[in-house]
């Protein structure tokens, strides 16, 4: 078994056809077939059902690709630590998102930032919803990733402090009080954002025994405030993942405040790479000390709820 082989078969896994793993590698089509045939005749077992139009992982597939992702990014580990006792500074450095408020908001001041210290590191970023996040850190898949606070499951760096909002019309009657109390809803047409901060909305709600008629469920946040703003419904979503102006939009605090805190997290500060150690440090230098909370217009906005504001 060889690095070149696993590479081959994450890739395969995540890109879900031989033509796109190919293209993503950069090599021909059989040679990935090759490097899969040979990794299996190994093996002894087959590691994807290839009669189907997407080919799927077997069982031992599924916990080969776990252990794969941890000895990749502890191949990567050794290169760069190689690398870093001769000052060449190079590597590669996997990170996951949770959405459009960490990868939009957060992450580009710190890349910038990184890349002026570090050039050489190539940085990849995956997004996903909150729990993949946590399931690739636990693979070992990336070697950062975003997570909300507290997580006890890793070592954690705060970064920003958010809290959730109520998303009203502006001729709405509610948008004339200063802060909203989750029972104002009963009733009222309202919008659930269906990613990474449903289950914390509809624990809001719960507690406090709300009951708004959940008429829609959208995952994209242009399509809440779309709806919102034709005066459809309302509903609650964290604040510095809104834009700052809506048109026909407003925003007010729960009360009682529903605060959510968002950071990095790592399996091992010990053991990480050189440049997630790095990346961890510009992390510190940018955020440690610095209080960033909602209900401000930060210098550099900042929010935490996974809602792509894609069309």
């Amino acid at each position: 078994m060889t690095f070149t082989q696993l590479e081959v078969f994450v890739t395969l896994a995540r890109a879900g056809s031989f033509s796109r793993a190919a293209a993503l590698l950069g090599i021909t089509q059989s040679a990935v077939s090759h490097a899969i045939r040979a990794l299996e005749r190994e093996l002894g077992v087959p590691l994807f059902v290839r009669d189907r139009a997407v080919p799927e992982l077997t069982p031992a597939g599924a916990r080969l690709l776990a252990r794969a992702h941890e000895i990749r990014t502890l191949h990567e580990a050794l290169i760069q630590d190689a690398k870093d006792a001769q000052g060449l500074r190079e590597g590669v450095l996997r990170i996951a998102s949770f959405g459009s408020t960490s990868s939009l908001r957060i992450l580009p001041d710190l890349l910038a930032r990184f890349r002026q210290l570090h050039p050489g590191i190539e940085v990849y970023i995956d997004e996903e919803a909150d729990d993949t996040v946590v399931r690739w850190l636990t693979e070992r898949r990336v070697e950062i990733g975003f997570v909300v606070l507290p997580d006890e499951r890793f070592e954690t760096l705060p970064l920003v402090q958010d809290e959730f909002v109520v998303v009203l019309p502006e001729a709405h009657p509610l948008a004339r009080k200063a802060s909203v109390a989750p029972a104002d809803l009963n009733d009222l047409p309202f919008v659930l954002p269906e990613a990474g901060c449903s289950d914390l909305i509809q624990a809001i709600l719960d507690r406090a025994q709300a009951r708004p008629r959940i008429l829609y469920r959208f995952p994209q946040l242009l399509s809440i405030l779309g709806f919102v703003e034709r005066g459809l419904a309302v509903s609650v979503a964290a604040r510095l993942a809104l834009p700052d102006d809506a048109p026909g939009v407003v925003y007010r605090p729960l009360s009682p405040r529903a605060p959510r805190r968002v950071g990095l997290a790592v399996r091992d500060a010990a053991k990480l790479s050189p440049a997630a150690r790095a990346f961890m440090q510009v992390a510190r230098q940018m955020y440690g000390g610095r209080r960033q909370t909602a209900g401000r217009a930060p210098a550099v906005p900042v929010g935490t709820c996974a809602m792509p504001a894609r069309t």
